[in-house]
């Protein structure tokens, strides 16, 4: 128990490797769909093609595409692995189908009006997508959904890419990736959202049914662009496209109905409550000692650096307290039983950031702590430590309240006069 801190001025603490929640989707009748109007229309041709790619209406049997061939909405495009194909919609915009992947295009209107709308579902593999008009005329409905996540554009030039289980290992996890080349992007998933700015790359992993890591089911940022992301046959010539689109496109819209006003953007829903943390200053937390080896406190004093730094945001502070070459290991219950999952230090980070800011009536408290020495430590070295914590949380997050426990444990290692985590790894009680 943490005996020595004053309840009065616990602060709010927020975990990193063991947030979690009941996540599930609403149960919608099937009767309750909506008749898709756009169904059968014309959605683009196939302006580059190489290889064999197929495409299947919900009725037929599949047929080979052939380049300046139509594809219609609602008709499932797949090409063969090394075969690709660049189709043209109808705002202008393109469509880059790489290898083995799988899309449909669900909706799609391009009259040259504020109602001008395009959803492509992506079921496996990557696109590369570089919007046409719909993309500034009604960038609310243009969008790409995937099996994790939506991504939503604002005049983009992006790769989103569905990593499915078979190709997925312990560096890339499956899940969505979206890399935007010009422009950017919103990655959505499971109320969490994360906007991709020009060179960078997001993440959304496949979540884990019934239950899992908070951290782990929200969209972070990535630290580089993944190795699968490599250029297409036809790559050089959609550089070039990218640059003039803008024009093109709006030459196009004009030529077509005029000059046409943006649809009114909707107002974005005000920000999730955070928790409330008392302002505690810095000088009134408990500091590591800097001499001997008194376990207990050293162990206290960096789970309250961990906690308010996470409770205020403060990345920079949470960053410094774990080593850069961190692993975290995370066992978790699912629906199939227990699930294992490894994650880097800026993607828990990034994630666990996300997650606090999501919270309404967060409550939090830490019922036990236990510091040792490391196997092969004594108390004169005094450069290892293991801290053990168990964890118990609960709240709300999109109206759906959650409750678990969890055991927390660090190995702690003193570099230059400061502890940082090694090692950490989060149990699911």
């Amino acid at each position: 128990m943490l005996a020595s801190l004053n309840p009065g001025r616990r602060i709010v603490l927020a975990l990193v490797l063991s947030s979690g929640a009941l996540f599930s989707a609403p149960a919608v009748a099937a009767d309750a769909t909506p008749k898709n109007l756009d169904e059968g229309k014309p959605f683009a041709n196939a302006l580059r093609l190489r290889g064999e790619v197929f495409v299947t209406s919900d009725v037929g049997m599949p047929r080979k595409l052939q380049e300046g061939g139509m594809v219609y909405v609602g008709e499932t495009i797949r090409t063969m692995p090394g075969s690709e194909v660049v189709l043209k919609t109808g705002d202008a915009g393109l469509v880059a189908v790489r290898p083995g992947a799988e899309f449909i295009p669900e909706r799609f209107a391009a009259e040259g009006k504020a109602s001008d709308h395009q959803i492509l579902r992506l079921i496996t593999g990557s696109l590369r997508v570089i919007s046409g008009w719909i993309g500034k005329l009604n960038r609310n409905e243009h969008r790409i959904v995937t099996p994790s996540a939506t991504i939503g554009i604002r005049g983009t030039d992006h790769e989103p890419y569905v990593l499915p289980a078979e190709m997925a290992n312990t560096t890339y996890r499956q899940g969505t990736y979206d890399k935007v080349n010009r422009g950017a992007t919103s990655l959505d998933a499971n109320g969490g959202s994360v906007a991709i700015d020009s060179g960078k790359v997001g993440f959304a992993p496949a979540a884990v049914r019934t239950r899992s890591l908070m951290t782990l089911l929200l969209p972070v940022l990535l630290s580089s662009v993944p190795e699968f992301y490599v250029p297409g046959s036809f790559d050089e010539e959609l550089d070039r496209y990218s640059e003039t689109v803008d024009m093109v496109s709006q030459k196009q819209l004009e030529a077509r109905s005029g000059k046409v006003k943006p649809a009114p953007i909707q107002k974005s829903a005000p920000p999730p409550e955070a928790a409330v943390v008392p302002d505690v200053p810095s000088h009134e937390l408990p500091q590591p000692p800097s001499v001997g080896c008194p376990l207990l406190p050293i162990g206290e004093a960096w789970l309250l650096h961990l906690d308010r730094a996470i409770a205020q945001r403060d990345i920079k502070t949470i960053l410094g307290l774990f080593a850069p070459e961190i692993v975290t290991k995370a066992t978790v219950r699912s629906g199939d039983g227990i699930a294992t999952l490894e994650f880097g230090r800026e993607e828990m980070v990034q994630s666990t950031l996300s997650s606090i800011a999501g919270l309404k009536d967060y409550q939090q408290r830490r019922v036990s702590l236990e510091v040792s020495l490391a196997e092969g430590e004594s108390e004169e070295s005094c450069k290892r430590l293991t801290v053990k914590s168990i964890a118990i949380e609960q709240g709300s997050m999109n109206g759906k309240a959650y409750r678990f426990e969890a055991l927390e444990e660090y190995l702690l290692e003193q570099r230059h006069s400061e502890w940082l985590a090694i090692k950490a790894q989060t149990t699911q009680r």
